[in-house]
């Protein structure tokens, strides 16, 4: 079965077709800035112009950077202060004709590894995060989500974990990667804390990069790379919007 999973990120609008009995892209990836201001007219407008790029016409699985109840953001960190209280879901369906699924990004992005990737088969506490313009969560005890737990929010040294360690931050402050990696250590080191994950998957675009900055955490929680890099999103997106069609 096909369904067509959206990514909605701070910096770009990706999308692509996915064969969700195996987490493979079954189409290119299409992508659009994230316009500025991200207001949800704007975004929303975007957002139709990848499902026309597509030409597709069946269940749409949207993931959106902050917590979703029921289809309507309550949330917007990275995006414009009007998405907060709009019901994404029957907007998006609405201007698109088509049935639509809408969950948070990260919960998303976890979904597709503890399903296709990194932590497929493995029991426990998982946390998922996706370092990119803000840091975001996805928590799961024995295969099973936790949604909303937006764990980038939590306060370190007076700052959120994601003004401090997000990808945008390194690239902003021309963080050297020990530099970087310091700081994802601060923050692995305080959720720890708080859920005592069992395995902590990284993602997020800065996982294509995995190289230069895992071996120079001094962690001891188990940390790998998601599996699906920049995929996962998507992939997860359009597992959540399955699950959905078969209620």
């Amino acid at each position: 079965m096909e369904i067509l999973g959206i990514d909605i990120g701070g910096s770009g609008l990706k999308a692509a077709l996915v064969e969700v009995a195996t987490g493979e892209l079954t189409s290119d990836r299409v992508r659009v800035p994230t316009p500025k201001p991200a207001t949800p007219a704007a975004v929303i407008e975007s957002l139709v112009e990848l499902v026309d790029q597509l030409a597709w016409d069946g269940p749409i699985g949207c993931g959106y950077p902050g917590v979703v109840r029921n289809g309507v953001v309550q949330t917007a960190a990275n995006l414009d202060a009007a998405w907060i209280g709009i019901d994404l879901c029957k907007a998006l369906a609405h201007e698109t004709a088509c049935p639509v699924t809408v969950m948070n990004d990260a919960d998303a992005a976890g979904l597709a590894e503890v399903r296709f990737g990194a932590g497929r088969g493995r029991r426990g506490v998982i946390l998922m995060l996706t370092f990119g313009t803000g840091i975001g969560s996805a928590l799961f005890v024995d295969g099973r989500l936790v949604p909303n737990t937006e764990l980038g929010h939590v306060e370190i040294g007076g700052k959120t974990a994601e003004t401090r360690a997000a990808d945008r931050v390194r690239e902003e402050k021309q963080l050297t990667w020990k530099k970087w990696a310091e700081r994802v250590d601060e923050v692995l080191a305080r959720l720890a804390l708080y859920v005592a994950p069992d395995l902590v998957i990284v993602g997020g675009g800065v996982s294509k990069k995995h190289e230069k900055f895992l071996p120079l955490l001094a962690t001891s929680v188990e940390v790998v790379p998601a599996e699906l890099r920049n995929h996962a999103g998507i992939v997860g997106a359009a597992l959540a919007a399955q699950e959905l069609c078969q209620l």
